[in-house]
């Protein structure tokens, strides 16, 4: 009988290019779909909720495949787990109806970015965060985050390279948490453009910094130029944190 699975995956996107196969590189999408192989002796399509770019992570990337195998739903994940290497985890596996698609079925995603703000980097975090040496004015860098809430058009938000029809987005909600040296930005939205959760902490690193003032973010909603905003920040600090369906 033929079956839709659903995995949940976490994954430690260091040695990886990103989620989506490639040639000669190693990728998660690739990593898991032979995993699959082995277990189910079935070539399978992964179809991934997105992409994450190289060095990303992902706390709660969601995947499906179409498969005929008989294995238990809840046995897949560890049966999967016994194939793939130790930076990648499948934390839930199970069956759903033929028509869901994790990509195009999604609600809502949130991403997370750390900032490591301290004199010195911890060097465990090192791969997980972005290292800001430099004071950040963390209220300013709050109240600019909120600019970015609502339907816009985020074309200013996105880098170049990418051929979408809409760069209209939804911006539920945003959220800065200081815990210390750590910051963690929250940031749940409809969907997201190339690099737009990057640019949007680059921008607001910089905010903090006070090279930039927050009336960048409002220029670039309204004239959609990418120039007025900020760096692009590194992608070691980016986690997919949660993917949500109706």
């Amino acid at each position: 009988m033929v079956r839709n699975i659903k995995l949940t995956i976490s994954y430690d996107g260091t040695n990886y290019y990103g989620w989506q196969t490639q040639l000669n590189v190693p990728t998660i999408q690739e990593t898991i779909e032979n995993a699959i192989e082995v277990v189910t002796k079935q070539k399978v399509d992964l179809t991934g909720s997105g992409r994450t770019d190289r060095g990303v992570h992902a706390l709660g990337q969601v995947a499906n495949f179409i498969s005929d195998n008989k294995i238990p739903e809840d046995k897949i994940k560890i049966a999967l787990n016994a194939n793939l290497p130790r930076d990648i985890r499948i934390i839930d596996s199970k069956e759903v109806t033929m028509s869901f698609n994790s990509r195009f079925d999604a609600h809502d995603k949130t991403y997370m970015y750390q900032i490591y703000n301290d004199r010195v980097l911890d060097p465990f975090l090192r791969n997980y965060s972005y290292f800001v040496p430099q004071i950040l004015d963390f209220e300013k860098m709050k109240q600019a985050s909120k600019l970015i809430i609502g339907t816009h058009d985020f074309r200013g938000f996105m880098a170049a390279g990418s051929d979408i029809k809409t760069t209209v987005r939804t911006i539920y909600d945003v959220q800065l948490e200081q815990n210390g040296p750590l910051i963690k930005l929250y940031v749940t939205g409809s969907g997201f453009l190339y690099n737009m959760v990057r640019i949007i902490a680059g921008s607001l690193i910089d905010i903090g910094k006070n090279l930039n003032d927050i009336s960048c973010i409002t220029n670039a909603l309204n004239t959609l130029d990418r120039t007025v905003l900020g760096q692009t920040a590194a992608p070691e600090g980016l986690f997919l944190k949660e993917v949500k369906y109706d």
